[in-house]
């Protein structure tokens, strides 16, 4: 007897494919050219703390704190956190795409992330 395999679930990676990719270099060059940063400085920090972050292992203040707000600025904490927020935007096409193909083939979609919750929302 012959079985058909049957593709019944759709695993779904959120940053990058559903949503554009978190924190991601380009992003960070942004935020850099925004709030004057030192760029190779702030890559420096972000290598050394993301991954922690990325981890659960501190909160976005403390990885905050430590990456941009290691010196005083002339930016509050709120103006770097709500622009790194604004940078993560939906890919409409793609979303619509999957909810087309769950239709179309009866689909279960399950999205996962490696990505930090907070630049997921």
């Amino acid at each position: 007897m012959q079985h058909k395999n049957k593709i019944t679930t759709l695993f779904l990676d959120i940053g990058g494919v559903l949503l554009s990719d978190g924190w991601s270099p380009e992003f960070r060059q942004l935020a850099a050219e925004k709030f004057h940063l030192d760029v190779a400085e702030l890559e420096k920090r972000h290598n050394i703390m993301f991954i922690t972050y990325e981890e659960g292992k501190i909160t976005l203040e403390e990885y905050l704190n430590r990456v941009v707000f290691y010196k005083k600025r002339d930016f509050s904490f709120n103006e770097f956190r709500d622009f790194m927020f604004s940078l993560t935007t939906p890919y409409p096409n793609m979303i619509a795409f999957i909810k087309k193909l769950k239709v179309q083939y009866g689909l279960k979609i399950v999205a996962v992330s490696n990505e930090v919750r907070e630049l997921n929302f």
